[in-house]
Order: structure tokens, then sequence, then C-alpha cells
């Protein structure tokens, strides 16, 4: 089982680099309120085997609370260009059990890292090759090694002590936990007026074009099993990268489960988001997803279509690596 009540299991310490365990971790059951929970492996992009978990030996759990203990590894993306100030504040909230920290270091001039390396000396350094949020966060998924990556903010906006109830909807059967400011207990003293009137405007015209029912789309606190990166397939460089991983996983139909957080007024420095600009980036990302979402659709209806000249339709039922009929 993925998760079990054993407050007597060994404890991970800090930044414990611990070996990931064979194979994918096993679920408790299969449940979200988006997507559509799998059985069997039937409809796994993962092609996970039927039949049912086998039981671990006690050793490899892991306490992430008094209620709650985890076979599973998980590390931590945080982007930061620029938060010396705000690092000693966002790691002080990270849980112990965390088992890897990514710090992807977008070029800063205030001394980042080395805030980050004294602090934490066993924190994995990213140095960002390009520039953009989701830049960031594509260099930071390719550094990480445990089985559950989880995104934050490095400007203390968001409380790492939240983990847990992100990583607990994971291990009990969801494919991605995606943070909402605006779901129950959730609420956010940083967003402006502005930016919470074209959140949800464009909020409301992703629910409607690709069937989903989020109720925030540009929050950056969300966790996922990291064998489903490749279903998300971040290509965006940009702020509007939230988005896009939000779609593509309703796209690819994994389990969402909307997690309530509390996003907390930036602690020091400014924020590099213009609601303008990344608002007009966020509105081409979601055309353009819909864009791809219809032709994947038409072509699945009518895959004659997609036949080069020249080529036979038996060709295409045989498969490049079968011999033609």
């Amino acid at each position: 089982m993925g998760l079990s009540k054993l407050p007597q299991a060994r404890q991970g310490g800090v930044g414990e680099k611990a070996p990931l365990p064979a194979g994918p971790p096993e679920l408790a059951r299969p449940v979200g309120v988006q997507g559509r929970a799998r059985h069997d492996g039937v409809g796994d992009p993962t092609g996970r085997a039927a039949g049912r978990p086998q039981a671990r030996p006690l050793s490899v759990y892991r306490p992430v609370s008094a209620e709650l203990a985890i076979t599973p590894t998980v590390s931590v993306v945080i982007p930061a260009m620029n938060e010396a100030a705000n690092i000693p504040h966002v790691f002080a909230t990270l849980p112990r059990w965390v088992n890897e920290v990514v710090l992807v270091d977008g070029r800063s001039t205030d001394g980042t890292v080395a805030v980050a390396r004294a602090i934490r000396p066993e924190t994995t350094i990213v140095c960002q090759p390009g520039f953009g949020k989701g830049d960031a966060l594509l260099a930071g998924f390719a550094a990480c090694r445990c089985d559950i990556i989880v995104t934050i903010d490095g400007d203390g906006s968001t409380d790492g002590r939240e983990i847990v109830q992100f990583v607990s909807a994971l291990v009990a059967g969801a494919d991605f936990a995606k943070g909402s400011r605006f779901a129950s207990a959730g609420r956010s003293d940083d967003i402006t007026l502005t930016r919470r009137c074209g959140n949800r405007l464009l909020n409301v015209l992703v629910n409607r074009m690709f069937g989903t029912h989020y109720t925030d789309l540009c929050y950056g606190f969300n966790a996922f099993w990291a064998r489903y990166l490749g279903a998300m397939a971040v290509d965006c460089p940009g702020f509007e990268v939230e988005t896009l991983m939000s779609i593509r996983a309703a796209k690819a139909g994994l389990v969402i489960q909307e997690i309530p957080s509390y996003e907390r007024p930036r602690l020091y420095g400014s924020s590099n988001l213009s609601a303008i600009r990344d608002g007009c980036r966020i509105l081409r990302v979601i055309l353009r997803e819909k864009i791809r979402h219809g032709r994947c659709r038409d072509e699945a209806r009518d895959p004659i279509s997609r036949l080069s000249p020249g080529t036979s339709a038996i060709e295409v039922i045989a498969g490049p690596d079968r011999e033609s009929l």
C-alpha cells in the first residue's frame, strides 16, 4: 500500500537521498474530482500491470504526519530569481521528510544560490538555461530523481507545510494534485482585482473548452507523479506554464484533485508577472491547445486523412513494425 497509519515508521531526514522504490508506488484507492479513475491498468498511460499491490516492508515507510506514512520519494522544485531574502522563509516551511529540493536559479545577482547552499547544502542547484517560469520548471523537472514532483514559488507566497495535503491526494489515487486559491478553504491575500477577474475569465474558458471543473487556473502550487511528465510535455517558457500543465493533464485523462491553498503576499522584492502581457500569453496557449485537441479528435475519427500520398490504408493498420498485409 502507498499509505498507512504507521507512527513508528522510520523518519526520513532533511534532504535524504532515499533510493527510489522498485516499480511505481502502489496507491490506496483511485479517487479524484476530475478525470477517470483507472482499475487494473486499463487506460493507464504508464501501462501499469493489473493485480493487487504487494505489501511493502515497514522499514520503507516514512511518516509525513501523525496519521500518514508513505513509500514514494518527493522532490520539490523551486524556481527563483533574486529571491535571497525569501529563500530562508521558503526553506523553513519545507517538511523534513522531503527527499530532494531542486532550486532553479534564473541568473540571480543577489546571492540566491549562496543563501540556499548555506541553509541547505544538499540542495540541487540548476542554472536555468533560458528565461521565464516555464523554462525554469522544465529545467527543474529534468533534475528531479523522485517519484513525486511538487512545485512551489520562491517568493514566500506558497506555504511548504501544505505539501502534505498534495502528497496525500496523490498516494490516495490522484495523478495530479492542483492547488487552488478559490476552492473551499483556499484564499489569496496577494492577487489583485485585475488578476482575479482575468483568472476567472480564463478559467471559465478552459472549463467550457475542455470539460474541466477547475476553480483556479494560474497557481504555482502543484504536485504530480513524475511518471506523467511526458503526458504534460511542458514546452512553454513563461507564466502560462501552469495553465498548460492543467490543460494537458485533463487531455491525458489524468485523475485531478484540487487542493485548497492559501496564497500569502510576496515577502520581499517585486514580481515579474504582468497581468496584461501574461494574460495574453495564457489565452494563446488555451486557444492553441484547443486547436490541437480538435485536430487530434478529427484524426482519431478519420485516420485515412493522415496518410501521405502513396501510402496504403493496409500499411497504417499493420503499423511500422509489422509486415504489410
